[in-house]
């Protein structure tokens, strides 16, 4: 097998399926040979992609030819190292967490295929998900900070400087085929948290890194025109202000779920490259997918991911900005420190204008091709107030929102709309739980997020205590039933509802009792 020649390359030259295997990729994505499109994104080609294109060009007319056949002579199917784990029944869930740790690590040395390979260890969040995620890996190292797990925290930030340094940007994960996108820019938060452990130091030693992820954010933005006011993801909005938006700078097909897009393209009537945008849009928020991305609020086919400046991002990009002023400072870099905190100011200004809606008394996303607010409920509302940027009248009306509308039996629900996406009602996902909670503490509103924290933990421990699972989202609404919604079944592991499990019980020591019981049976095993 010549595996070997696919570690050597470098980033620039890395396999990437989506191209090297033309039309054998297409084919397979379509037929499909398997059920789901992440598997063949993920082989490992067995000779030079370029060999096994040509053997298919010749062999595909034969009579009898079986393309899945075919796959499986000249790639490596993808493996699951955790598969073979068996959930130890006896185990309270924070037990089973941590017994979870090692079996989502994976070392330096794996790699292959459309693999990026990284210098150090780190976590993978399990199921289908076998790489490293950019903004899943701050809430899992949440996890691994209550652990004790300080050497594999400091590994996983090496991991995306290294990615920064060596891409340009931190990708939506280590495979080639993520290249093209980023992910919420948790960077910096992961900076701050290790700076809780190893000092302010560590903000100058990873200064270069995070003005490298800043300039690739802010890319284009001082060339923006009133006559040109997009580029990218930075936009200039009328009043000289400039905000950002997710983008792709590939307007295809995703490998990783390309009969899906296909489809979706198809069904929508539009342009497919436009749709293609879009989706790999929402796919860099993280919130793939979500009525917040809709233009009728029910349909993916109605996608317009990159006429929306997010809320969430812009919060994520005040902090940054931030950070960078603190570095400048550690640096002695006075000059730089006070433009960095202009731009934050500035940035801070336009959130607060821009997507805050006085009568809804909530924050939303701007549409600037429209010129107005979505006016979609979501909880990425609750960022603004998780980094203080929100004035207090404005956090309290957040606060007043969450308990009415998004408060549900197994804590807080993403948006208020039910749709056939993950990102939607009924679900709830680990970190929204962990971004809304601390958003309140910010501003006093401890009763309430005291209750989201014990709905969520009472959630997580009786789903473990049903199934001996940690998974990546819950339903919120009816306990009973499981999370659903989205391109792939609901995936176990997981990190960063691991992550969040454990911050939580740190964070309310009373809660506890709940989480470390010792089930007295499982059920549906």
């Amino acid at each position: 097998m010549l595996l070997s020649y696919i570690f050597a390359l470098p980033v620039q030259a890395q396999y990437r399926p989506e191209t090297d295997l033309q039309e054998l990729f297409h084919d397979v994505q379509l037929l499909p040979v398997f059920p789901d499109s992440k598997t063949f994104a993920d082989c490992v080609p067995l000779q030079e992609p370029a060999h096994i294109l040509q053997a298919y060009r010749e062999q595909r007319q034969q009579p009898g030819f079986d393309l899945k056949s075919f796959v499986l002579e000249h790639f490596l199917l993808p493996t699951q190292p955790s598969s073979n784990f068996t959930t130890d029944t006896s185990l309270s869930v924070t037990a089973h967490i941590r017994q979870l740790w090692p079996v989502l690590t994976r070392m330096p040395d794996e790699g292959g295929g459309s693999l990026l390979p990284l210098p150090h260890a780190y976590v993978v969040p399990g199921g289908r998900f076998q790489e490293i995620y950019y903004w899943d890996s701050f809430f899992t190292m949440l996890g691994l900070q209550v652990s004790g797990e300080r050497a594999l925290i400091q590994h996983m930030v090496d991991n995306f400087t290294h990615l920064i340094h060596t891409t340009g940007h931190i990708p939506n994960g280590n495979r080639s085929y993520y290249l093209s996108r980023s992910q919420p820019p948790f960077y910096a938060l992961m900076l701050h948290l290790l700076t809780q452990e190893m000092g302010r130091d560590v903000l100058v030693k990873y200064a270069p890194a995070l003005r490298k992820e800043y300039a690739f954010w802010m890319d284009g933005a001082e060339q923006l025109t009133s006559a040109n006011p997009a580029h990218r993801r930075v936009v200039l909005l009328p009043d000289g202000s400039i905000l950002n938006r997710y983008w792709d700078d590939q307007p295809a097909p995703r490998p990783e779920a390309y009969k899906e897009d296909v489809h979706i393209a198809r069904e929508s009537g539009r342009n497919p490259e436009e749709v293609y945008r879009h989706i790999r849009a929402a796919a860099e928020s993280g919130w793939d997918f979500s009525s917040r991305w809709f233009a009728d609020k029910q349909n993916l086919s109605t996608i317009h991911t990159t006429d929306i400046l997010p809320v969430d991002l812009n919060a994520l990009l005040f902090h940054m900005e931030l950070t960078l002023a603190e570095m400048a400072e550690l640096e002695r870099n006075p000059a730089e420190a006070r433009l960095m905190r202009q731009k934050a100011k500035a940035r801070r200004k336009a959130v607060l204008q821009y997507m805050w809606h006085e009568e809804d008394g909530f924050f939303y996303d701007f549409d600037f091709v429209q010129g107005t607010t979505t006016n979609t409920p979501t909880l990425a509302a609750v960022y603004p107030l998780y980094f203080c940027m929100a004035k207090r009248g404005q956090a309290a009306a957040v606060a007043e929102r969450l308990e009415r509308d998004f408060l549900k039996a197994g804590g807080l629900a993403t948006t208020l709309v039910q749709t056939d996406q993950q990102w939607d009602a009924p679900n709830g996902w680990a970190p929204l739980q962990w971004m809304s909670i601390q958003a309140l503490r910010n501003y006093n509103h401890e009763e309430l997020a005291r209750t989201i924290a014990t709905r969520w933990i009472s959630l997580g421990t009786q789903v473990h205590e049903n199934t001996g699972k940690m998974v990546e989202k819950y339903n919120v609404e009816n306990l009973e039933l499981e999370a659903g919604g989205g391109e792939y079944p609901n995936q176990d592991g997981f990190g960063w509802t691991n992550g969040v499990f454990l911050k939580l019980l740190s964070l309310y020591p009373e809660l506890r009792p709940i989480a470390e019981r010792q089930p007295a049976m499982l059920q549906n095993r």
